[in-house]
This record gives structure tokens, C-alpha cells and sequence, in this order.
């Protein structure tokens, strides 16, 4: 069974790596949309895989520290791509959602998409 919780976030970035004309290498922001996915079964006690409101407790301090911010200051987000930010987001979740089984980071405007779904303890696959 799975769940979803979703967030967003606005910030700003480039992409050091962009050839010296492209548009990516300027400073330019984007909306992303963020969803996570966590698997389980629901416990007997309570009929839930995992609290939606610790969820959202969880997801608040990773949207803290990306919204309304310059991506590319943030240690580990140096290059901050689709998938390296999502990457950076599953480090931060793993532990304390055990349950995590997929993160996606959408650019709606742009119609990009990143879906990670790393393995079940936590790291990421090879």
C-alpha cells in the first residue's frame, strides 16, 4: 500500500555546468511541486502506514530549507538539477521516513518531471 504527500516550493537557480549563452546558466527560478511516497501496511492500532500530520512535520523542515531560497548555496545543491535535488531531498527523508519508496520533483511550467525511487533502507541505487 502507499501513501502521498505533496509540497511546493519556489527558488532560484543556475546551472554552473550550461555552456557560457544558454539560458540555464543565468540565474532564473522555478515552482516545484514535490510529492513522496511512502509504503507499508496500516498497523493494527491505528489503521495508518504513517501520521499524515508527522508527515507533513517532516516535509516542512526539507521545504524550509529550499523555499524562497538560492538552490545552488545550499550545500549539496552546488549543482542543483531535477535529479540532483531530488537526491538531496531523498538523503534528508530517508531516516526519518522509513516508509520512503519514491520522491518526484515536478517543474509543472516547464513540464519536467524527476522520479526517484531509491531502496527501502535508505540508500540510494547503485
Amino acid at each position: 500500500m502507499r501513501i502521498t504527500k505533496q509540497f511546493t516550493f519556489d527558488a532560484a537557480h543556475f546551472l554552473p555546468h550550461a555552456e557560457e549563452g544558454h539560458p540555464n546558466r543565468r540565474l532564473h527560478g522555478h515552482s516545484f511541486r514535490v510529492i513522496v511516497a511512502l509504503d507499508g501496511m496500516p498497523a493494527e492500532d491505528t489503521g495508518l502506514i504513517r501520521d499524515f500530520g508527522e508527515v507533513e512535520n517532516i516535509l516542512g523542515q526539507a521545504q524550509e530549507e529550499l523555499d524562497h531560497r538560492f538552490l545552488n548555496e545550499i550545500e549539496g545543491l552546488e549543482a542543483p538539477t531535477l535529479e540532483n535535488i531530488t537526491l538531496w531531498l531523498w538523503t534528508r527523508l530517508a531516516a526519518p521516513l522509513p516508509e520512503l519508496a519514491r520522491i518526484e520533483i515536478h517543474r509543472d511550467s516547464c513540464g519536467e518531471a524527476c522520479i526517484y525511487e531509491g531502496s527501502r533502507h535508505g540508500k540510494q541505487k547503485s
